[in-house]
């Protein structure tokens, strides 16, 4: 690897490591409560991201999903809902530091529901065996990944839940294709290698996503990071 690929690996992983640490103090600060709505909750965050680390930037618009809303996917903007006392949420922030690109997801649960916490250790473990076989395939094509996590979602016991499993990542705005929602993401159509390199001749970084649902329960679960660095 070279010098500058070094260079960008260790900047995007900065960058997830500031999101992560985020996260962590959403938590501890006790703000995923019941009684809040995803939009307050949402400029909650928006305010503590300003306060840690001066973010305003966003590649990609702040979700906030709880309860039946956690079933849709990304492109969906479904009504504001209330969080509930035994309520199941997750959070997709794409914030920018730096002029590098985050992209991180996680599952929070309120109570002690079985399920609701099962969804959110399993979309953990998935992303692990999804990670494994990215790094296992080096010819892997992104069709092949998102059908992998398709799979993964129905030995675990739930339903896939989005219409892809992950995209490209990297410094902002990074690599795109005018109008093309196929080539540059983990989707069912794609027919890109993910260990190609890119237009500058660059490796591409990659961000996987699991979103698994139980449509019966009206539940879902997300967990998203880097792929390819960590």
């Amino acid at each position: 690897m070279t010098e500058w690929e070094e260079k960008r690996a260790a900047e995007l992983f900065e960058a997830q490591t500031k999101a992560q640490k985020l996260f962590e103090a959403v938590e501890a600060k006790g703000l995923v409560r019941p009684g809040i709505t995803e939009s307050a909750l949402n400029e909650d965050i928006y305010a503590l991201a300003k306060e840690m680390y001066g973010i305003t930037t966003y590649w990609h618009k702040r979700i906030v999903r709880a309860g039946r809303n956690t079933l849709l996917p990304y492109a969906e903007n479904p009504p504001d809902l209330r969080l509930q006392k035994d309520d199941i949420l997750f959070l997709d922030l794409g914030p920018v530091f730096e002029e590098w690109e985050a992209d991180f997801g996680r599952t929070f649960v309120l109570g002690n529901d079985p399920l609701k916490h099962k969804l959110r250790q399993d979309v953990g473990l998935a992303f692990a065996e999804g990670k494994r076989f990215f790094e296992a395939n080096p010819n892997i094509l992104s069709s092949e990944l998102f059908e992998y996590a398709r799979t993964l979602a129905a030995q675990f016991g739930w339903e896939f839940g989005g219409p892809i499993a992950g995209h490209l990542i990297g410094q902002f705005p990074h690599e795109k294709i005018s109008g093309d929602k196929v080539t540059l993401y983990v989707h069912p159509q794609s027919r890109l290698a993910m260990h190609s390199l890119d237009e500058k001749g660059q490796k591409r970084h990659w961000i996987l996503e699991i979103h698994f649902v139980s449509r019966e329960h009206q539940i879902g679960g997300f967990y998203e990071e880097l792929l390819t660095v960590g």
